[in-house]
């Protein structure tokens, strides 16, 4: 069974948040085996100045990178990413399986990004939207797409 890790920076905060989340974790774990890691956020001061922010980054991300196998395929989130549709992101997915990928990480950073080690990792750098969402909607948002897309890949009737 393929293995989903989504790894984040930060932990959810709110309850709603983390109830979503675990809602959709359930709903997963009958198409893979999924699992949420946290990473610690770097602490910072309000206004870090550029070298700052790449402290922060390269912090966060061996953070990331030492939760990632060499063999796991990595996907960024990402502004400069490109987008998918669902249904793009579900071929995606069952095309990896198919030819052998064992485990895939999607990987969201904390409020500066990704640092440009783990984004030279990733073998896709994905973007929800040209839109900018709070980090921890976007945990939720991209649970429900992996839902999705396995829903899809399974034939089911949850996506319309």
């Amino acid at each position: 069974m393929l293995r989903v890790n989504l790894i984040c920076v930060g932990k959810l905060k709110e309850k709603y948040l983390r109830d979503a989340v675990n809602e959709y974790s359930k709903r997963l774990s009958a198409f893979c085996k999924f699992s949420v890691i946290e990473v610690d956020e770097e602490k910072t001061n309000d206004d870090p100045n550029e070298a700052g922010i790449k402290t922060i980054l390269d912090a966060e991300g061996r953070r990331i990178l030492a939760k990632c196998d060499r063999s796991d395929l990595l996907i960024a989130m990402c502004i400069e990413g490109g987008q998918m549709s669902s249904e793009k992101l579900a071929r995606y997915i069952s095309d990896r399986a198919v030819s052998g990928v064992s485990t895939i990480d999607l990987i969201i950073g904390g409020s500066w990004g990704l640092s440009d080690e783990v984004k030279s990792r990733a073998k896709l750098k994905l973007s929800m939207s040209q839109m900018t969402f709070p980090h921890q909607l976007a945990r939720v948002m991209l649970c429900e797409q992996l839902y999705r897309a396995f829903s899809i890949n399974a034939g089911t009737k949850y996506h319309k």
